[in-house]
């Protein structure tokens, strides 16, 4: 990612300074293009990350770039001790938690046919129960008017062949992003979910042939796939003041792949 001008700075309002924010898997796609706009927003900013240190420290150094706090940690979204354990360590590096992004998601490609139990731990483990457990971590953490944001996607709502498993944990979000509104509400903790379309992300890339992504850019009303910051930018919102009305709702940032 390219380090914003102080042009660009000043065209980008400031409504996460004194913020903290947690972006679970972001140290790539659009969770580090997350990360980076809530460190443009004045946001301190932790990620976590499964494998790549190397990886999350280069993102690091991008969001200190934009003269914020930045932390790193590794942490297996599937293991509920790695989940508290993160919380712990964001709290005792920042202070406290306002923003919760639930970013972390892996990929599982299985025709019904060929489902194994396996597979439906694989993914469920991380792209659900990884996200109730950070969850509950965090709410005992976070101040009251903070914002949880899940990481839905498009095919929660429409069908692909071989993506059941997949598309049935980010339906599971949605579901859980309603009821966690009402759940906090009393708090003045907004739940949300942005649910992105095609995203130029290498997830998609390994979940789709280039036929698939051509077909796919095709449909979208805007002529392109999505670009990570183009999730962000919703991801940002929803984090701000600016955001503060909407809760229990999944936005599609999708550029009308599904209208």
């Amino acid at each position: 990612m390219a380090t914003a001008t102080n042009t660009e700075k000043a065209l980008i309002p400031q409504r996460l300074k004194g913020k903290v924010a947690l972006v679970t898997g972001g140290s790539r796609g659009i969770g580090a293009a997350i990360a980076q706009r809530l460190a443009k927003e004045g946001a301190t900013v932790a990620i976590s990350y499964s494998k790549s240190q190397e990886a999350a420290d280069k993102v690091v150094a991008q969001l200190k770039e934009e003269g914020v706090s930045a932390y790193a940690f590794k942490a297996d979204a599937s293991c509920q001790k790695d989940t508290a354990k993160l919380v712990d360590d964001v709290v005792a590096a920042a202070g406290n938690i306002d923003i919760l992004v639930n970013n972390a998601g892996v990929f599982t490609y299985a025709p019904v046919q060929d489902i194994k139990v396996e597979n439906y731990d694989d993914v469920f483990d991380v792209n659900v129960k990884g996200v109730v457990a950070t969850t509950a971590a965090a709410l005992t953490k976070m101040n009251d008017g903070g914002r949880i944001i899940n990481i839905s996607s498009g095919v929660a709502r429409v069908t692909i062949p071989g993506y059941s498993l997949y598309s049935a944990t980010k339906a599971a979000l949605d579901t859980l992003t309603r009821v966690w509104a009402q759940d906090l509400g009393a708090r003045k903790i907004t739940v949300n979910g942005v649910a992105p379309g095609a995203t130029d992300t290498d997830m998609m890339r390994a979940g789709l042939t280039p036929e698939m992504q051509a077909a796919m850019s095709e449909k979208t009303a805007l002529g392109r796939l999505g670009e990570p910051e183009d999730i962000a930018n919703v991801v940002a919102f929803l984090a701000s003041c600016d955001g503060g009305w909407v809760t229990g709702q999944t936005i599609a940032a999708d550029g009308g792949i599904n209208i």
